[in-house]
């Protein structure tokens, strides 16, 4: 997974990864948002789930220590990070003013 995800942000495409656990609810409520934002950007941004559990290497590098925490990256670069849930609205604006 390590390589692969390297592999992933270091696109120059955004790259927004939702570090998620299938037991947090909060997690449960921003599924569909995310969804709703990769159909409105489509190809012009990557959207990727990870689930903590499972990657916990991967969550203790980002320093995740709450679920949903999500993380723009563009170019191996950590462009912003917020945990909790975001509005469709509130997370494309966000999107957008990082990807210039």
């Amino acid at each position: 997974m390590k390589s692969s995800f390297n592999d992933i942000i270091n696109s120059e495409i955004p790259v927004l990864v939702d570090f998620y656990a299938d037991w947090c609810g909060p997690c449960k409520m921003l599924a569909p948002i995310l969804k709703q934002v990769k159909d409105e950007l489509g190809d012009a941004i990557k959207v990727i789930k990870i689930d903590v559990d499972k990657n916990q290497a991967l969550a203790g590098k980002f320093q995740v220590r709450g679920v949903p925490t999500m993380i723009l990256f563009k170019n191996g670069n950590q462009l912003w990070r917020q945990s909790g849930v975001l509005q469709k609205n509130e997370l494309l604006a966000t999107i957008k003013s990082h990807s210039n």
